[in-house]
């Protein structure tokens, strides 16, 4: 195999360069639980196109999702899979129908749709408002959110901030938030595997080069654990909303600019 796939066509400095944003991404995914293949598809979208930046993300995103759900073991897993079954269902459904069209959909639409609300929901938190969902709801709010998730997952490989929204809506306690957030992640980030494997977005040629940012992002997802496990319940929510902020704030830059 030409040793050159693994740098992805980018030159030293280029992919030292790509290997420093997965490695910060990942930083904050170990810190918060999210926004990993945020921050990898916005730093590299600068040097690398949108769709070989999908492709750096996709093994990683395997990986250290899986490293975050199995952290309290098995068990913790099926009994968070069961919980969140409607979520998880609807959002794979939306996650394949929507990573079909990846090369032909026009994505801006889709992100301001969701980002918009997500950094008002933010915003709002921040600010002393406090909008909850009541149990009553819940089941709505799951299959939008969840549908909302695998629609803009399936196009960008960026599904995590509606799902951060329900459980912060919801006050979920931190642990439990990181379980779920590496359940449903690692779930969506297989699927969009197998997805891309078929439609031909993952092949010989660009497999390496997600393999390559595998390992800056085991690093990255190791240091970022140290500061989540120094973090109490309020600095961790505080910590949550403000990387949600950014998330929405992203998300529109990309849908208006």
């Amino acid at each position: 195999m030409d040793p050159s796939l693994f740098m992805g066509g980018l030159s030293p400095l280029f992919f030292a360069l790509a290997c420093g944003v997965a490695l910060a991404a990942a930083f904050v995914k170990g810190a918060t639980g999210f926004a990993m293949p945020m921050i990898m598809v916005s730093g590299l979208a600068a040097f690398l196109s949108p769709e070989m930046a999908l492709v750096a993300l996709i093994l990683p995103t395997v990986i250290t999702n899986g490293f975050q759900a199995f952290r309290d073991g098995t068990g913790a897993v099926i009994s968070t899979i069961r919980c969140y079954r409607v979520y998880l269902g609807i959002g794979g459904l939306c996650l394949i129908a929507s990573a079909q069209l990846v090369r032909s959909i026009d994505e801006r639409l889709l992100y301001a749709m969701i980002g918009l609300p997500i950094t008002a929901f933010g915003l709002m938190q921040l600010a002393g408002l406090h909008p909850r969902i009541p149990e009553s709801r819940r089941t709505l709010a799951e299959v939008s959110l969840g549908a909302l998730s695998g629609i803009i997952g399936g196009i960008s490989g960026v599904w995590g901030p509606p799902l951060v929204l329900y459980l912060t809506a919801i006050e979920t306690p931190k642990g439990d938030q990181l379980r779920v957030l590496g359940v449903a992640f690692g779930l969506g980030a297989i699927l969009l595997l197998l997805i891309h494997l078929q439609t031909g977005v993952l092949n010989t040629q660009t497999l390496p080069f997600s393999a390559a940012m595998v390992l800056p992002a085991l690093l990255g997802m190791r240091l970022g654990r140290r500061v989540h496990d120094r973090l109490d319940q309020q600095a961790f929510r505080r910590l949550t909303l403000f990387v949600l902020i950014i998330a929405g704030l992203n998300l529109v830059r990309r849908a208006f600019f």
